[in-house]
């Protein structure tokens, strides 16, 4: 595993020797809720939910696949087992969620605001999440594999074993985050910044972060790992 340590640097600088590229930075969701309506029942599937408040409620279980969510907040709710796959969450803020195993695979997550979730082993493959902000909690072995990120902040959470193998990240910042075990393998990344991860363990795919950004400490932290990876012999 390659461990690197948090490193700052100027925000615009790529991170290279003599390289002036400027780093695009993520574009935050700007989430403003109408007056919402107390949410009573049960989910559906296919159901359509707008301006609704899901206070503490419990979705254990519910079956909301293809379900839209449009200016909605959810507080406190449990999603242990909800399965919410190709369900569209748009404009929308969750706060304080928590559950294992909540599926949401090819899910879309459009101006979403993420905070304190505590989530385990949440299905999110295929998805696609588009000017989200995931702020605080911890997320176990979330599975991003083959999702698109676009404009995604990580910022102040915990990732412990998160997949982006085979995903695509284009302008996506991790902030002051503890990752653990991170699986690239296969991704393709553009405009990823890394220089202000706290820690960044890289279980796989150290060789395709091509596209990412990092700070000088950790190229040097993570140059055995590189040179592993190229097959690279490193002799006096």
């Amino acid at each position: 595993m390659a461990r690197t340590g948090a490193a700052g640097g100027p925000r615009g600088a790529a991170g290279g020797a003599g390289d002036t590229a400027v780093v695009r930075a993520a574009r935050r969701p700007a989430v403003r809720l109408p007056p919402l309506v107390p949410f009573g029942g049960t989910l559906e599937p296919d159901g359509d939910y707008d301006g609704l408040e899901f206070r503490e409620v419990d979705l254990a279980g519910q079956d909301g696949a293809g379900a839209r969510f449009l200016d909605c907040a959810l507080t406190g709710c449990a999603l242990d087992g909800t399965a919410l796959p190709h369900a569209r969450l748009l404009d929308s803020v969750l706060t304080g969620i928590r559950g294992v195993g909540t599926g949401l695979a090819e899910a879309t997550l459009r101006d979403v605001e993420l905070v304190d979730a505590r989530l385990g082993g949440t299905q999110l493959h295929g998805a696609v999440l588009e000017r989200v902000l995931v702020r605080g909690g911890k997320f176990d072995c979330p599975n991003l594999r083959g999702a698109r990120l676009r404009d995604v902040v990580f910022e102040g959470c915990v990732l412990v074993e998160p997949d982006f193998a085979g995903a695509r990240l284009e302008r996506v910042e991790f902030v002051d985050c503890t990752v653990k075990g991170a699986d690239f393998g296969g991704a393709a990344l553009s405009d990823v910044d890394l220089r202000r991860v706290a820690v960044l363990d890289i279980a796989r795919g150290v060789d395709q972060l091509a596209g990412a950004v990092i700070s000088p400490v950790q190229l040097m932290d993570l140059a055995p790992r590189l040179a592993a990876e190229l097959g690279l012999r490193v002799m006096d």
